[in-house]
């Protein structure tokens, strides 16, 4: 495994839950950092076949120009906006610091880090898998039917299916 991040990514923005800070803007400082695996793509020496942080950086840049009251907000559209983009992610901190806030004192950041573990192992045959427990989860496909997925939640107590398991209930 290896970790990919990128550090004190410096953007001008209006995030903020008060209407002074939508207007005024701030200067907000985020940091991501990815665990995956890259023998392959160290072997091939092929950018497709890793993470490009270049792409990270522009779903960042993306995601903060679109206003939001809270730097939760910022953190998951941001964290939802890589997952999608990337597969093989096993791990995603997402930190989004707030230089400055207005807080009637000197403070220098105000801060909110999400942090996902998306390797999980399959409910029915137990091999190592991954899981993002959102759409992009082959739980949450749509060639399952609604009733056969609420019956694998039920049978295997919640847990995710790899997609060999998962292709014995497709329709």
């Amino acid at each position: 495994m290896a970790i990919i991040a990128l550090e004190g990514m410096r953007f001008f923005a209006r995030h903020g839950f008060y209407e002074e800070e939508q207007i005024i803007g701030n200067e907000f400082v985020v940091d991501v950092y990815i665990t995956t695996r890259t023998t392959e793509a160290a072997v091939s020496d092929d950018l497709y076949k890793t993470i490009n942080y270049e792409t990270v950086y522009t779903i960042c840049q993306l995601v903060m120009k679109r206003p939001a009251r809270l730097l939760e907000t910022v953190a998951e559209r941001i964290g939802l906006g890589i997952r999608h983009q990337f597969q093989g992610i096993s791990q995603l901190k997402v930190r989004v610091r707030k230089n400055n806030p207005p807080l009637g004192g000197p403070v220098e950041a105000a801060w909110v880090e999400i942090d996902g573990k998306y390797e999980k192992r399959c409910g029915k045959c137990g091999k190592p898998m991954l899981c993002y427990g959102d759409t992009t989860c082959w739980c949450m496909d749509a060639r399952v039917p609604a009733r056969t997925r609420e019956h694998l939640r039920a049978r295997f107590d919640n847990s995710c299916l790899c997609s060999e398991c998962l292709k014995l209930y497709e329709q």
